[in-house]
């Protein structure tokens, strides 16, 4: 029983590696930000809404399954399944 749930969670933790990894190089640097508020143009309309943009949704992915990668190295390193 053990043995099975540390081998699902290990699949879970690789996919959740592989999730993360993808996420955080689809998003824009942020010195590609820079740029833009140094010529005036940071009050855009993405500016203001950016929670609602696709840049947004990467950042807040990126926080939740951060979350999840730790709570799951947590996890896995616990002594129950070693």
């Amino acid at each position: 029983m053990i043995h099975t749930l540390h081998t699902i969670l290990l699949l879970l933790y690789i996919l959740v590696c592989c999730i993360l990894t993808v996420i955080v190089l689809m998003q824009e640097g942020k010195q590609a930000g820079l740029t833009g508020a140094i010529s005036g143009a940071a009050e855009t309309y993405w500016g203001k809404n950016k929670g609602r943009s696709m840049e947004g949704g990467l950042e807040l992915a990126t926080k939740i399954l951060a979350f999840v990668f730790i709570l799951l190295s947590f996890v896995l390193n616990l002594k129950i399944f070693q």
